[in-house]
């Protein structure tokens, strides 16, 4: 089978595409036929390993996979050759085929595409997690999305939308701000021209906003944390600014606010039953139209490294798509 593979730590430009031998599936695991795979932006960082997962070289990066089970590994009982199924791995999926292990994988509904599910589970699952189980979002509530033209910016306008929330996009460009609308928010701030703060208290009617959720980390997250309002939640999902920020204690004390910590990953393994419940809601979702999640781009094994400095450009808007 054709598969990436990062054999040096690099940029995407150092990635290759080569032929390798069909893996086996062990005990408790399935050999999946990949349709399609997400690119998420800690892919941009693994490959350099600058991410917590630190693979042995050579590997396959990519997550987020969907596709049909080709054969099952000794006591798997539950899944079988010919099923159409979605999941997640550490890493190997820009490949044809994948070794999976069968409790991670979901069965996927004929209406729904490999490419609409492939590009859910990490985003969309971990804005689910972090809205439905970390934040306990209700509807009428405020949240403020920074990064909000990204893949999971993009998940966090939808989700907090669905659920009944009023949506502020923070981002960097008019541009990035229009991609907002288009998926639901109801208000938008420049972050490169507009004080945050003062903007965020502004359009809460000055009461500040109830929840915040930061992928981005780096100098907006204090700003953000100073707009939340009594008892607010600050739900910190990432850094891709690259910069850990360092918060005063004081402001969560002053606001009786949480900062709330959503590792999806760990959580996943933690609960297995509340992840498959979360993924069955969100397919749920797709399959009945109230979903539908923007693909930036589909790009094909070869052009896989362009589409991953894309992401690491910052010139993706919404979800990219491998399609082995």
């Amino acid at each position: 089978m054709r598969a990436v593979l990062c054999k040096e730590f690099g940029p995407p430009s150092s990635l290759v595409i080569e032929e390798v031998a069909d893996p086996v599936p062990g005990k408790g695991e399935a050999l999946v036929r990949i349709e399609a795979a997400g690119l998420n932006f800690f892919d941009t960082l693994i490959i350099k390993d600058m991410y917590q997962v630190k693979p042995p070289l050579p590997f396959s990066p990519a997550a987020e996979l969907a596709g049909v089970v080709e054969s099952i590994g000794e006591g798997v009982t539950d899944l079988a050759p010919g099923d159409r199924v979605v999941g997640t791995v550490a890493y190997g999926a820009c490949a044809e085929k994948a070794v999976v292990p069968a409790q991670g994988l979901i069965k996927l509904p004929d209406s729904v595409a490999a490419e609409q599910a492939a590009g859910l589970m990490v985003t969309y699952g971990t804005t689910y997690h972090a809205y439905k189980d970390r934040a306990d979002l209700k509807p009428g509530e405020t949240v403020a999305v920074l990064g909000a033209a990204g893949g999971i910016g993009q998940s966090a306008v939808e989700l907090a939308k669905i659920m009944g929330a009023r949506v502020i996009a923070c981002a960097s460009s008019e541009e990035k701000l229009a991609f907002c609308r288009e998926c639901g928010a109801d208000e938008t701030i420049n972050y490169t021209n507009e004080d945050l703060k003062a903007r965020l208290r502004e359009l809460s009617g000055g009461k500040g906003v109830d929840v915040v959720y930061d992928p981005v980390g780096g100098d907006y997250t204090e700003a953000a944390l100073r707009s939340t309002g009594w008892g607010g939640r600050f739900l910190v999902i990432g850094f891709a600014a690259g910069k850990i920020p360092k918060i005063p204690l004081n402001l969560p004390l002053l606001k009786g606010s949480s900062l709330v910590g959503v590792f999806w990953g760990t959580w996943t393994r933690m609960d297995p039953a509340g992840h498959r419940a979360n993924v069955g809601q969100l397919l749920e979702w797709v399959a009945d139209g109230s979903l539908k999640p923007h693909i930036y781009g589909t790009y094909s094994l070869d052009d896989m490294p362009k589409a991953l400095q894309e992401i690491a450009d910052r010139k993706v808007m919404g979800k990219v798509i491998i399609t082995p």
